[in-house]
């Protein structure tokens, strides 16, 4: 069975590009078959704006990204290979998809749990629910029946 993640970036690189974001990937560098310039390394990981402005897109494929892109006025060839991306989002806002370790990204099948988890971690947070009905109040409606 082909992973989901290809199919997701490229949703993604459509919604930036439609909406007139600039659509970013961020890749683990380190990975193998990992074709970037390695003066722009940092930690490991490299973010690259994908937008095609900024690119020559060779391919977007269930293997990964190819193009070419000009660096400090050079131009060079990147090569991606889909699980060395760890996410694609827009510059302007920071809308994407993060992926998880290993290829899918994944989907918590009750993420109230979660949430309830990193609020009651907070300080000064006494574990508010997430989900959990506010409580009942007493006002009458602010609506009026017209005949």
């Amino acid at each position: 069975m082909v992973s989901t993640k290809p199919y997701l970036l490229r949703a993604i690189y459509e919604w930036a590009e439609d909406n007139g974001f600039t659509p970013q990937v961020l890749v683990d560098a380190n990975a193998p078959d990992v074709l970037v310039p390695r003066e722009h390394v940092v930690e490991g990981q490299i973010i690259l704006n994908i937008g095609s402005s900024a690119v020559k897109l060779h391919a977007m494929d269930n293997d990964g990204l190819k193009f070419s892109a000009r660096f400090s006025g050079v131009e060079q060839n990147i090569s991606l290979p889909i699980d060395s991306i760890n996410a694609i989002f827009a510059r302007e806002n920071s809308q994407g998809i993060f992926f998880e370790e290993g290829d899918q990204p994944t989907l918590d099948p009750d993420p109230s749990k979660k949430l309830e988890k990193e609020d009651s971690a907070k300080p000064g947070n006494k574990g508010s629910k997430i989900g959990s009905k506010p409580p009942a109040k007493n006002k009458p409606s602010h609506l009026k029946i017209i005949k």
